[in-house]
């Protein structure tokens, strides 16, 4: 099966986003992510191409307003079609919460967005805990393969 095309653009100004190392460890963990498949027919089987944006915390309230009625900012929203946004301003909260630097989180936050696309959800908590440890152990073979 070939590998998704993964195009990553960073749309707001305020935080330094290393998009070529972003794009390294998008690329080296959609096999991670592929193999974590909830089911064949996942989003993440068949796209060919999949869309990463780096927004700020006022362009993900929007789209969360739009489509989850949910006017608060949110770290990632990934839709089937292949497109994943992911707010930067979110990543440097929460990863100053826990001790990682904005790059790793923003890195964790686009294979959250993969693992979606995969078929995994987040809403119950046996599942999200499942899928967190399974996204880690994606993430951390990534970065080392970088």
């Amino acid at each position: 099966m070939p590998l998704p095309k993964l195009r990553i653009y960073n749309r707001q100004k305020a935080h330094a986003i290393p998009l070529p190392w972003l794009r390294r460890i998008g690329k080296a963990a959609l096999p991670g992510c592929l193999k974590e498949l909830k089911s064949p027919e996942a989003p993440l089987a068949t796209l060919e191409e999949i869309e990463i944006t780096i927004v700020d915390d006022a362009d993900i309230a929007r789209v969360h307003a739009d489509f989850l009625d949910d006017p608060t900012p949110t770290d990632v929203i990934t839709f089937h079609h292949g497109e994943i946004l992911i707010s930067a301003d979110t990543a440097l909260r929460q990863g100053t919460e826990h001790s990682q630097p904005l790059d790793r989180e923003v890195a964790l936050y686009l294979v959250h967005g993969l693992m979606h696309l995969a078929g995994w959800d987040d809403h119950e908590p046996e599942e999200a805990q499942e899928m967190a440890q399974r996204q880690e152990a994606v993430l951390q073979g990534a970065i080392q393969a970088c």
